[in-house]
């Protein structure tokens, strides 16, 4: 888990593909109503919810009550530790593409 000491990691989070739908919608709004995303799923209120705490748990969306209503937006914060992760093994690839391209121009000489 990050230093952050979050409930839940932020890859277990993003490994579900309605939960990284969720994110992109939020990404694209500064907060939405639960019944807003709930719209946006072939599934029912409490099931968006589930996932919608998931990533709650993962500091990955805020919340907050108005009246009776919830409305979340999304902390990109914790996403970070997944561009990071994706920054090292990219650069991992690069390095190993580079050191066998060299190889192969080695042997054709």
């Amino acid at each position: 888990m990050s230093e952050n000491n979050q409930l839940r990691d932020v890859f277990d989070a993003i490994a579900d593909p309605t939960r990284r739908r969720l994110i992109r919608l939020l990404a694209g709004a500064k907060e939405k109503p639960l019944h807003e995303l709930t719209a946006q799923f072939e599934m029912g209120r409490t099931a968006v919810s589930k996932h919608l705490t998931i990533l709650k748990e993962a500091g990955l969306v805020l919340d907050r009550k108005v009246g009776r209503e919830t409305r979340y937006r999304l902390n990109a914060t914790p996403l970070r530790e997944i561009q990071d992760w994706v920054a090292f093994y990219s650069q991992f690839w690069s390095t190993n593409m580079l050191r066998l391209n060299q190889l192969l121009e080695e042997e054709e000489e």
